[in-house]
Formats: structure tokens, sequence, C-alpha cells
């Protein structure tokens, strides 16, 4: 999961590291979760800008605590789940937002 993770300066730098990729960035404020394992089918980047996010690696059996000024690189397909007691984060997308499909977050066809 390391390979997966990154720093980043400030909200400047991430809306900049957004742009260079070609991603499309967006501000979001997250309430308390603790999600089942699903995935998602496009590749995003996330900035922590405040708060913390657990994530939970199916394929490698490892988490990770995510705080602030962590980057997240995520690729379409990987099976995760996360928790959080609530965070802040600019996400980019390598995709519209407007034309993901519904739920972003797909269930799993089986209990893992």
């Amino acid at each position: 999961m390391d390979e997966r993770l990154g720093r980043f300066k400030d909200e400047a730098d991430a809306f900049a590291q957004c742009e260079a990729a070609g991603y499309t960035a967006h501000k979001f404020d997250f309430p308390a979760d603790d999600n089942e394992f699903h995935w998602h089918d496009f590749d995003s980047l996330t900035f922590i800008t405040a708060g913390e996010l657990t994530i939970f690696d199916v394929e490698s059996g490892e988490s990770r605590t995510c705080g602030a000024g962590t980057k997240i690189v995520g690729r379409k397909g990987v099976v995760h789940r996360e928790q959080t007691s609530g965070f802040s984060a600019i996400i980019g997308f390598a995709e519209d937002p407007k034309a993901l499909s519904q739920p972003i977050n797909k269930p799993l066809p089986v209990t893992v």
C-alpha cells in the first residue's frame, strides 16, 4: 500500500498536482464513517487536509491511518474500506465527477 501514499505541502500544492495529472479537483468534508469493503470504477488522488482516514486494503491485508498532508493514489478496482471520525480532503478525479456511475462505493459481489 505504501507505493500509493505520498505527501503534499498545502491546498495549493494539492490543486496543482491534480491539474498536472489532468484530474478535476473538488474539496469535501466527510462525516464519521466505518464503511464496508467496496471498490471504485475510477482513478483518484485524495489529499487529506484535516482529520484522519484509515484505509484497509483487502489485497495486501494492510491498513494505514492517513492524516493531514497525506496524498492517497486511488486506483479503480482496488477493494478497500475506510474508517474515520471525520476528515476533510481535496479529491482529484480522473473523470468528470458528474459522469461517475452510482453508487460511488461499488459493493462486492461476495462478502469479504
